[in-house]
């Protein structure tokens, strides 16, 4: 396995956190008035699902505040969808920590439960494959799909699911790289980040809190796509020199500060200057890209009603761009209670429900409906 812990050679930085003061984020990082009913309903949802159990789990989860990243990247939305975003935020960060052991060093153990989780989602309308009941993983999931596609565009139904699917699997990557002798270079190691980040399926939730779903042509051509990716791309640089530490305590690699690092044979602190200006080099490219677009749009003939979403878009963008960095210097997460959560070969305790979905078999060999 890649060796990540080798302190004598590469001392870890004693505050690495404060190099995202040189992080560049021109967009105003905005807060939803409706995060604390968010926080309540989710706790609630949480514990009603099964995911959390238990008056100190659930406390050792609401101490990281996770609705508000929620209320940053959707400052505009209404309560009910703040609620559901908030809801599967706290998904995406109980599946993430399902990889702190393991189950992180298991390709084949993930593929098993990444097909029991892709199979929950239907078309719109279309019967679910299997019962009602299952493990808390699958059913909270489940819930969550049902909710956010009720009466979408079939369209941007199956854009949500293609990101979500490509969410899941790329963690088969994340062991692999875990497992390898050597780290991929960094571009090779995006390719797989990219998608780990899940940056693309709350862009998707953009469009839904906007009443909107761009058109394909539009969403895959240049300059969005490239935007997007940009987007992505700073989310994973800012979230990896914040919780550089934390993933040291935990024996991980899969972060752009270690990945380059080995690249380049520096030391981390080197690394992070360096990650912190592609960060900053990304978003003055978006910057510029978002200027070329109005005349690109009127070139392409775009209607009034049309080049509305795309700046409502382009918006949620800067949202995510700036709300993540806010959010990730003030949760507990990656400050000395986050990484003594991870320490020692410690994981949370909401680290093992993909076990339950590993042990039931679901999904093994079987197809998954409404393919596109």
């Amino acid at each position: 396995m890649a060796n990540v812990m080798d302190s004598g050679r590469h001392p870890v930085p004693k505050d690495p956190t404060r190099r995202t003061a040189a992080i560049r984020i021109p967009f105003p990082a905005r807060f939803s008035p409706h995060a604390e009913r968010a926080r309540r309903h989710t706790l609630q949802w949480l514990q009603g699902s099964g995911l959390l159990t238990g008056e100190a789990v659930t406390a050792e989860y609401d101490a990281l505040r996770l609705e508000r990243l929620m209320a940053y990247f959707y400052p505009d939305a209404t309560g009910n969808d703040l609620e559901l975003a908030a809801d599967f935020n706290a998904w995406f960060f109980i599946f993430d920590d399902q990889f702190d052991g393991l189950l992180g060093v298991r390709p084949e153990a993930i593929e098993r439960v990444v097909d029991s989780l892709v199979r929950t989602m239907t078309a719109d309308g279309a019967p679910q494959v299997s019962g009602e009941h299952g493990p808390p993983l699958v059913q909270g999931f489940r819930d969550i799909w049902r909710r956010a596609t009720v009466g979408t565009p079939y369209g941007w139904q199956r854009r949500f699911r293609t990101h979500w699917q490509a969410y899941m699997a790329a963690h088969q990557g994340e062991a692999h790289n875990r497992n390898a002798e050597r780290l991929p270079h960094l571009e090779q190691f995006l390719k797989v980040r990219r998608d780990s980040i899940g940056v693309q399926p709350c862009l998707d939730f953009t469009e839904r809190c906007g009443g909107y779903t761009l058109p394909d042509e539009l969403h895959g051509s240049s300059p969005l796509r490239e935007m997007r990716e940009i987007t992505g791309d700073v989310v994973i640089f800012v979230n990896d020199i914040v919780s550089l530490v934390k993933e040291l305590a935990a024996g991980d690699v899969n972060n752009s500060v270690i990945v380059l690092r080995e690249q380049k044979g520096c030391t981390l602190e080197q690394s992070v200057e360096y990650i912190a200006a592609l960060a900053n080099a990304q978003t003055a490219r978006f910057v510029r890209l978002a200027a070329t677009l109005p005349k690109t749009l009127s070139e392409r003939g775009v209607l009034p009603e049309v080049r509305g979403h795309i700046d409502h878009y382009v918006e949620g963008m800067g949202h995510l761009m700036a709300g993540n960095l806010a959010w990730s210097l003030a949760t507990s997460r990656y400050d000395e209670t986050g990484i003594a959560s991870v320490s020692g070969g410690r994981q949370r305790p909401w680290a093992y429900l993909a076990v339950a979905c590993e042990s039931t078999g679901e999904g093994a060999g079987r197809t998954t409906p409404a393919e596109s």
